[in-house]
């Protein structure tokens, strides 16, 4: 054999054998991923294979015996766990994992739904008792992230009955708005022509949370409430905003102010207006506890506290009146408490609620003078604001042309002659009394004129007939309101007018529009 026949074979050999390696490389990665195959369909089996596990909620566990308490279905079970069971991340009232030999195996999380409920009182640090539908009340432990404090009275929460824990706070934007606290940003100066009225409210309210030790000495009672009535728009409701803010920025103790419209609070299901204002005074008792002054307000209250037996509607008062009477005369004390009413029906009002040692102050707000009217109107007219440079130069300076302006301003709204005559109210007696826009005037009314003017000015400077506010812009604001005034005869019975002008114990027998007569 040759050297060349040598050479031959040696390479047939070694192709065989790169052809070889290439065969069994081929092999091997086949026999990997049969493997990895065979790997994937036993995980199945066993998944599939696997018995169903139960979910239980976790009661209590001891890491030292390996066991926990849980509820299984409807019955407490003490189970043990399996060797790897995560102790430090089961939390009481979580979820948990049980095997088919009972066995707890992993914590599983907390449940995502449940019944809503209202927290009644906190029982200790780990129960609470809660209200849910028809009335009826539940005793519950509570989850462990709800052990922190979190909790109030009057919250929301999702329970789970069965187990018997409440899991989760909820906040229901349209229920918590009306016990959430807050500190207004209205003060006394920003009320005009209600000197007078101001004081009287200060000193019921300011002095006993400002020198409650003279009131000790003088054996004193601090008042539970006041109630503030008249006419709609004359700032019934601002001053009851400015006692919170005064009582917050006038000392070292923050005030809280809770708003309480009445016919927000209303609500067709029986009990629940009543659950509500236990809540709404356990709340306020709550924040009262931390000594500092909580104003509770409510706001058209003859809503809510009727006078019981009326007969109107389906008498739903005859339950809520004696739940506010309980909760201002009860057992647990209303220290640091004051309840404000507003109300420009005060006859609608209960008597009960209204007798010393309840609503104990009651100031009436009354439709403004002259001499107050303008002292509202420098509230919402100043010097400040863009003024018609023409009637700064007649007037000699800012301040003189707004002086001009709310002068004119009060000339119109105060005339009693055909310019600001409404109606005629036909009397039962026989008489006839002629309503002026004077006897309408409120500091709303004032408000809302100045703010017309203000619009009037923006349309006449974008379109370049003006600089400024002027006197024409605040008549044509008067005006305005004359209109509307008058227009709200035809939607208003005669009686309601008669409250509005102020006709105690007269009685109405129709209305006519000075339009209509002519």
């Amino acid at each position: 054999m040759t050297e060349a026949d040598d050479t031959q074979r040696i390479n047939s050999m070694r192709l065989e054998v790169a052809n070889l390696k290439e065969k069994n490389e081929r092999l091997s990665r086949a026999l990997m991923t049969a493997r990895d195959q065979i790997g994937g369909l036993q995980e199945q089996i066993e998944r599939i294979s696997k018995p169903p596990a139960t979910l239980a909620t976790l009661v209590s566990a001891d890491e030292k015996t390996g066991e926990v308490e849980a509820v299984v279905g409807t019955r407490i079970m003490r189970l043990t766990t399996a060797p790897n069971f995560d102790f430090d991340g089961a939390v009481v009232g979580q979820q948990i994992r049980i095997d088919d030999q009972l066995i707890a195996v992993a914590p599983a999380g907390f449940a995502r739904t449940g019944t809503l409920a209202s927290v009644l009182e906190l029982v200790g640090d780990d129960r609470a008792l809660v209200g849910a539908d028809a009335g009826q009340e539940h005793l519950l432990r509570l989850a462990g992230p709800l052990r922190s404090g979190v909790l109030k009275p009057g919250d929301t929460v999702s329970v789970d009955l069965r187990s018997g824990f409440a899991l989760e706070r909820l906040t229901r934007s349209h229920v918590e708005q009306l016990f959430a606290p807050e500190i207004p940003d209205v003060s006394y100066d920003d009320i005009g022509g209600l000197d007078s009225q101001i004081e009287l409210v200060r000193d019921a309210i300011e002095l006993p949370f400002r020198h409650p030790e003279l009131y000790r000495d003088y054996g004193l009672r601090p008042p539970r409430g006041i109630l503030l009535y008249g006419p709609p728009g004359c700032g019934k409701t601002l001053i009851a905003k400015a006692v919170a803010r005064s009582l917050s920025t006038n000392s070292d103790r923050q005030t809280y102010f809770i708003s309480i419209k009445g016919p927000e609070l209303l609500n067709k299901y029986v009990g629940e207006t009543e659950r509500h204002i236990r809540a709404i005074f356990a709340r306020a008792r709550d924040l009262a506890t931390q000594d500092v002054p909580v104003v509770i307000f409510f706001d058209e209250i003859e809503a809510l506290f009727r006078t019981r037996g009326t007969g109107i509607s389906s008498d739903v008062e005859t339950m809520i009146v004696p739940q506010l009477l309980a909760e201002m005369d009860g057992v647990e004390s209303l220290d640091n408490v004051v309840v404000i009413g507003a109300s420009n029906r005060a006859d609608m009002i209960d008597p009960a609620v209204l007798r010393p040692g309840r609503l104990d102050v009651r100031v009436r707000i009354e439709r403004p003078s002259r001499r107050q009217a303008r002292d509202i109107f420098a509230k919402y007219l100043t010097a400040d604001l863009p003024i018609s440079s023409q009637l700064v130069e007649r007037a000699g300076s800012r301040e003189g042309a707004v002086k001009m302006m709310i002068e004119a301003a009060l000339d119109r709204l105060y005339a009693t002659d055909s310019s600001t005559a409404l109606f005629d109210l036909h009397l039962a007696g026989g008489g006839t009394r002629r309503v002026f826009l004077a006897d309408l005037v409120s500091g709303a009314m004032i408000a809302g004129t100045v703010e017309r003017a203000k619009k009037r000015a923006i349309k006449d400077a974008l379109t370049g007939d003006g600089n400024g506010i002027s006197t024409h812009h605040i008549l044509e604001g008067v005006g305005e309101e004359i209109q509307e005034s008058t227009d709200l005869a035809a939607t208003t019975t005669p009686d309601e007018w008669a409250r509005t002008v102020g006709l105690r114990g007269q009685e109405v027998l129709r209305v006519i529009p000075l339009e209509e007569k002519q």
